[in-house]
């Protein structure tokens, strides 16, 4: 199946959308017109299922972690921020508790940080936060990130001017030695 930037009709555009119905219900949903593999037979591996794959912005896995242990308040904070409740377009979240911290988290995919930056989602998440009297005790960005979002992030917080990206150390060292390099 293609998934997102490749997918071959609508309703395949979100990964959720294939998914849907699980391993358990996917062999039914494979013999209809509708969800027929873009490539390949119809029907399914016994042990590996099917395959989806796709073109997308780069997915940043960031959590919001917050000062309390009430589960409900993450839950109504998630629902208020995730897109398939109403709210950012490139947003998927859900609340967890962190039992060995005794405290809630915000657990995020932005699957596009460019659209949807991370200050923007913070800082409705801050000030939902707030509404419930709780802190915002930390926050946490699982695996890699394009450099940009982090920039972007740092624009907004420190209020830079005329700020461009060609002032980045690093990005200067790796630009010298790619043109070296040519």
């Amino acid at each position: 199946y293609l998934y997102e930037d490749s997918a071959s009709a609508p309703e395949r555009v979100s990964l959720s959308n294939i998914r849907k119905g699980e391993f358990e219900n996917f062999a039914s949903k494979i013999e209809s017109e509708q969800w027929k593999p873009d490539f390949g037979p119809s029907e399914i591996h016994p042990s590996a299922g099917v395959v989806a794959i796709g073109c997308r912005e780069y997915l940043i896995a960031f959590n919001v972690n917050l000062g309390t242990d009430k589960i409900e308040i993450a839950d109504r904070i998630s629902r208020s921020i995730r897109n398939i409740s109403g709210g950012f377009r490139y947003v998927k979240a859900l609340g967890f508790r962190l039992e060995d911290r005794d405290i809630v988290q915000i657990s995020m995919n932005m699957t596009n940080y460019r659209k949807t930056p991370l200050f923007r989602v913070f800082e409705v998440i801050k000030s939902e936060a707030e509404r419930y009297g709780v802190p915002i005790v930390g926050s946490e960005i699982v695996g890699l990130t394009p450099l940009q979002a982090l920039v972007e992030v740092a624009e907004h917080y420190l209020r830079l001017e005329k700020f461009s990206g060609s002032t980045i150390l690093e990005k200067r060292v790796l630009d010298f030695i790619a043109d070296r390099d040519k």
